[in-house]
């Protein structure tokens, strides 16, 4: 049976499955969301590879208005994007500018949601990381949290060899989805980081939604305090 091109995760919000990914040698899944804003407005957060079926599928959901880079490590597919949807608004994250400075974005993510989808999803930037300031989302309709790539988990063998030695250390092989050590170890401002942590777990969440892992659909709020308890002072 195929795996359809978007699969439903409540109330006017869709995840897509894009093919996988090498960094450094490492392969990673890929994964995007789709919401419906009031309108019939689709915004798409972290875009995969958009072939034609799946440029169909979210073309039947209604417009794409909105394109959104939740980080500066998720740029590879944006600018494939940017020629599809030119009347598109692009929204960056902090220091995604400047990985990408030949894409026109029309606008900079804030702690404060736009008025295109102010009242359907909040948004906080998670500060203090060397590595990357990461947009955090909530859907309300679905109750979600969408996070991209603070909290990640791969199965076991999934990666081979030494590479599955780093994974291991780097707590991308956890029982549960996790913050990698090496993100907990970019965060030299922690005062920063704790003040957006306070706000995301101050969220009704019950789902959270990561790039790369299992989404977690139920209890969210427990599961978000379990996997930044590290962070407490």
């Amino acid at each position: 049976m195929s795996t359809p091109l978007l699969e439903p995760f409540g109330p006017e919000i869709w995840l897509s499955a894009g093919p996988e990914v090498e960094v450094v040698g490492f392969r990673y899944p890929t994964r995007m969301v789709v919401i419906r804003l009031g309108g019939d407005g689709v915004l798409v957060i972290s875009p995969v590879a958009l072939t034609p079926g799946l440029k169909a599928a979210v073309e039947a959901l209604g417009e794409v208005r909105h394109v959104v880079g939740p980080n500066s490590l998720h740029d590879l597919f944006l600018s494939e994007w940017r020629t599809a949807y030119p009347s598109a608004r692009f929204h960056a994250a902090p220091g995604l500018r400047g990985q990408l400075p030949d894409l026109a974005f029309d606008a900079d993510l804030t702690d404060t949601p736009p008025a295109d989808w102010a009242g359907e999803l909040e948004q906080v930037i998670v500060r203090g990381s060397r590595i990357t300031q990461e947009v955090v989302f909530l859907h309300r309709a679905s109750g979600t949290a969408i996070f991209t790539d603070l909290i990640q988990q791969f199965p076991r063998g999934w990666f081979k060899g030494w590479r599955a030695l780093v994974a291991r250390l780097d707590l991308m092989t956890e029982a549960e989805p996790a913050v990698p050590r090496k993100f907990r170890i970019a965060f030299s401002d922690r005062p920063a980081a704790r003040a957006s942590l306070r706000r995301i777990l101050q969220w009704p969440t019950t789902k959270v939604l990561m790039a790369h892992g299992a989404p977690v659909e139920r209890d969210g709020q427990a599961f978000l305090a379990r996997a930044f308890r590290w962070l407490s002072p």
